[in-house]
């Protein structure tokens, strides 16, 4: 979490470290020398240290300031929100080190929750998909341990390991605090560069450590055996400055058996060879004219590759400053090198139009090009050691291996992995079960993206019996078909006749495209919708018009309205749950209802803002309108009137989506941030800020995850629901709410816990809800005790008798000295004569006492044995009878435990009927009893019949 603290100037004295605020430098220096019991510093008193503790400590405490006293104080140094003094515990000076480090810590989590609000109550980061790599070049080494290549790719503030045998993803880096300007590998660590830092990863994760020294971003990063180059916008690493305006670093290379030493090549075109162990210029080649923009040893000792900007590529001998060979391509600069080794002596080059060409250096001339290897220009290039394949990457989200076995020589795409090369326009969950993900980018792409693994299977369905999928595009008014079982485009092309031969319609358009709830919705625009069946699709189009097609057959099957639907552009098209009414949104504000098969108007609704979009919840007959103006109704379909209006944005709103069970309406605008409505109550319950406008979102139909797309950001983004594993207070937010800003998940998933999420939301308080044990004197009210306690009572019999032993029991080996034991699911030690008598008084006691009848903790046979024994043949007796009688007409009075009430009165009426009628005084139990239970059963009698009458009419009626 981000802290609004300022900077501070750090001291490290023999037994304390000193943290100094920075504008308080001198007074406190000055002030140390004379008195140093002031409080203008802070610090925290530590026995023993070296540098290591130094760090650690700096590292775990840096969001607080200490107190040279003995207590430890968070002070409102910072000027928190909250903006008070919190007093925490008391230290001595005796402290171990790793005690002062738990206590650090604590208070770190204290002071981050205290300090600083939560973005949202609700979401939090979880993981964000779609990355494979950027325009950073990737990287390639090779574990002896696993013997496997894996390359590195990077994909903005961390990088992603992948096995090059299957483009399997291994692991994913911890996120750095800004983009990765450079990437490279070494024996043992991953060095990225991060602004002016370089951080160097172990198993391609963790952070082992941080370089730090350069005053400027860089840009080159070369390992050097046990050392690292670096080279920064400015400068190299070393103590070897260079002007660029005379000598712009470009790019780096080591030659292979030139101990100390690297070539250096620049802007101007020229080259230069350093021994970097004694900082010393040794020889300076003349170059070509042309920028140098990559460097590449070749198999050959003494030769390097040497690419230009012209487009030359050429091969010198830096021994003797010779060139041995010239090749030219027209594709531009040239953008990387890479070399075979598997005994073909070919040379690949990239180039910035995303072509790669393969030159034959035996006969020095061109031997094959592949044309469109990449959508943009290839960045990172590398052939595998002793391996006919060749791994390439670049700025469109790709990375691809190619393997050498064309007759040509030319190289065939073996297998790739993707994103989005340009932002996605929108997003919707596909299936029921919410781990899949449609995506429709600007890149002219449908993908599907899966929650849980990149390689989870597809299950065969009948929707793949025909297609599933509708999409609009851009400037046209064809709507293609899909299947997503089969990956493909359908075979229908979706147009009227009236747009091919009048000439007014030639710019007509289907402005918006979306598919049913359960399959899928696309594109940026709701204007078209399937049928909850999935065999039709009704399609808007800007003229005004709505069509309805067949998706099996692709057959036209009318149009609403007259001529037209609407006179004006329609927003949006939807189809209830039941195939019965078709609603269509204009641009002019009107909302029209029409009977889906007759296809005639049923009614219309104005609104009062431009219709800019439509989302259907099918489930709760639930519209949400969004206008022009910013605001957003929500229409009841069934009733056709505005239930709830909601304003707060300051921008055009870009989409807007229903929780499972239509509680919460969450709705993005372009002014970046993402709101919760509480449809119930009709309030904001959850807002917050991100980097950039979210174009579209959609919350699974699970429940467990919201799913964005942002404004130039080909990534897709999880933020988990955090009410599904944490209790949050869901209280309305004041009218002068002011969101913050939340940070992006990161390709990793989010490592925050349960813990942490409760310590976050200590500052709310919490009332813990217990339930009224009877919420209405007028409901009857359940047992919470399993069925298996009451509903076999009567039937116990039959239980005993089925379950009953086919052989005697024999007795078990005799061992003196192990107590005897009950066999059991939980082995329990056999009890005494007086112990059981014991026990059996308490639960008769138990069970005399006018106490709830959940609380008696009898088994269905100990609870036979009781209400027999209640006969005068088995030591009852009348008074005791109609005590009982007394004990269920009291329970069914208060219209609690209905259910154990009913079942024990059965029992008892089964086992004692014969003799019930010859007592008198029984038989008036009975009677006032009849007369109870009748009233009870009526009222609920009457509640089921009304329940199941409007069930039957939902289901058979038709509208």
């Amino acid at each position: 979490m981000e802290l609004r603290r300022k900077k501070i100037l750090i001291r490290y004295k023999k037994s304390d470290i000193c943290v100094i605020p920075r504008e308080k430098k001198t007074q406190a220096q000055g002030n140390m020398q004379q008195n140093e019991s002031k409080s203008l510093y802070f610090f925290l008193a530590v026995a023993a240290f070296n540098k290591e503790v130094q760090q650690s400590l700096w590292k775990t405490a840096s969001p607080l300031f200490f107190h040279k006293t003995r207590n430890v104080c968070v002070l409102d140094a910072f000027k928190p929100p909250v903006g008070r003094t919190v007093l925490t515990s008391t230290l001595s000076r005796s402290l171990t080190f790793n005690d002062s480090l738990q206590t650090l810590s604590s208070l770190c989590r204290f002071f981050s929750f205290t300090t600083m609000p939560v973005a949202s109550k609700i979401f939090c980061g979880y993981r964000a998909l779609g990355y494979v790599s950027n325009h950073v070049p990737l990287a390639v080494r090779y574990h002896k341990k696993h013997k496997e290549n894996y390359v590195v790719t990077c994909v903005g503030k961390s990088f992603h390991t992948y096995n090059c045998s299957k483009l399997g993803i291994i692991s994913v880096s911890d996120s750095l605090p800004d983009d990765i300007s450079c990437l490279t590998v070494g024996w043992k660590y991953v060095f990225a560069a991060c602004k002016n830092n370089i951080y160097a990863f172990v198993n391609g994760k963790q952070i082992e450590h941080r370089y730090e020294g350069h005053e400027f971003d860089l840009q080159i990063l070369l390992p050097f055996g046990d050392h690292l180059i670096s080279v920064d916008v400015n400068k190299l690493y070393l103590e070897m400055g260079f002007d660029n305006l005379v000598f712009h670093i470009t790019t780096v290379v080591h030659p292979s058996t030139y101990l100390n030493k690297v070539v250096i090549g620049t802007k101007q075109g020229q080259m230069q060879l350093w021994n970097i162990l004694r900082d010393k210029l040794l020889y300076t080649f003349q170059g070509w004219k042309s920028p140098i923009t990559v460097l590449e040893q070749s198999p050959a000792v003494d030769i390097i590759a040497v690419g230009l900007a012209d487009g030359q590529i050429v091969l010198h001998n830096l021994k003797f400053d010779e060139t041995v060979v010239k090749f030219r391509q027209d594709w531009g600069p040239v953008t990387c090198i890479s070399f075979r080794t598997d005994g073909h002596p070919v040379m690949t080059t990239g180039s910035s139009a995303g072509h790669i060409a393969l030159w034959d250096l035996e006969n020095s001339k061109l031997k094959s090009q592949m044309r469109d290897a990449h959508l943009t220009s290839v960045t990172g290039m590398q052939c595998l050691p002793s391996e006919p394949l060749m791994i390439t990457s670049a700025a469109d989200n790709s990375v691809k291996v190619w393997i050498f076995d064309l007759p040509d020589g030319g190289g065939r795409l073996l297998r790739q992995r993707s994103g989005h090369s340009a932002p996605p326009n929108y997003l919707r969950h596909y299936g029921n079960n919410g781990q899949n993900i449609l995506t429709a980018g600007q890149d002219s792409t449908l993908r599907s993206f899966s929650v849980l693994h990149d390689k989870h299977n597809k299950k065969p369905s009948r929707q793949s019996d025909w297609d599933n999928i509708v999409s609009c595009h851009r400037g046209l008014c064809v709507t293609t078909t899909w299947s997503y079982q089969r990956s493909t485009m359908g075979s229908h092309r979706l147009e009227h006749e009236r747009f091919k031969d009048n000439p007014e319609y030639k710019s007509t358009v289907a402005t918006i495209c979306h598919c049913d709830t359960c399959l899928l919705y696309l594109l940026y625009s709701q204007c078209t919708d399937i049928s909850s069946c999935g065999n039709f699709v009704v399609i808007g189009y800007d003229s005004g018009h709505v069509d309805t097609y067949n998706l099996q057959s692709g057959i036209y099957r009318g149009s609403y309205g007259e001529s037209k639907a609407h006179f004006c552009a329609v927003r949006g098209v939807a189809i209830d749950g039941l195939n019965q009414v078709t609603i269509t949104a204009g641009a002019e504000g009107e909302i029209k209802f029409w009977r889906f098969k007759k296809k005639d108007l049923l009614e219309t609704l104005k609104l009062q803002g431009n219709v800019s979009r439509v989302c259907l919840h099918r489930e709760s007959s639930m519209m949400a309108v969004s206008s022009d103006d910013f605001t957003v109704v929500v229409v009841d379909i069934d009733t056709r009137r505005v239930v709830r209006t909601f304003i707060g944005h300051h921008n055009a709103i870009t989409d807007m989506t229903f929780s499972p069970d239509a509680r919460w309406l969450i709705t993005s605008s372009m002014d970046a941030s993402v709101r919760t409505w509480d449809m119930p109550s009709g309030k904001l319950i959850d807002c917050f800020l991100l980097d950039s406008a979210v174009t579209s979102l959609s919350m699974s139909p699970t429940g467990d995850f919201l799913v964005t797309c942002h404004v130039d950001d080909v990534g897709i983004y999880l933020w988990s629901n955090v009410t599904l594993y944490s209790h949050v207070a869901l209280k309305p937010l004041p009218s002068d709410f002011q969101p913050h800003l939340m940070a992006m998940p990161t390709s990793q998933r989010s490592k925050k816990d349960v813990q942490d999420d409760d310590e976050e939301t200590k500052d709310e308080e919490f009332t813990d809800f217990k339930s009224p044990e009877q919420i209405s004197d007028e409901l009857i009210t359940l047992s919470l005790l399993p069925n298996s306690r009451w509903q076999n009572l009567l039937n116990l019999d039959t239980i005993k008798q089925r379950n009953k032993p086919k052989q005697p029991p024999k007795a078990p080996k005799s061992a003196p000295f192990f107590l005897q034991t009950v066999p059991g699911l939980v082995p329990t030690f056999v009890t005494t004569e007086e112990e059981q008598d014991d026990k059996k008084k308490t639960d008769l006691q138990k069970f005399g006492s006018l106490q709830s009848l959940s609380e008696i903790e009898c088994g269905p046979s100990a609870i036979d044995v009781e209400i027999r024994s209640l006969s005068p043949d088995m030591g009852g007796s009348v008074e005791v009878m109609c005590h009982f009688l007394k004990f269920i007409k009291h329970v069914l009075n208060t219209k609690k435990n209905f259910e154990l009430a009913n079942a024990y009165l059965g029992l008892f009426l089964k086992i004692h009927g014969e003799m019930l009628s010859s007592e008198p005084d029984i038989m008036r139990e009975l009677e006032e009893m009849k007369l109870l239970h009748e009233e009870c059963w009526k009222h609920l009698h009457y509640l089921f019949t009304q329940n199941l009458c409007i069930v039957n009419y939902l289901r058979t009626a038709t509208l």
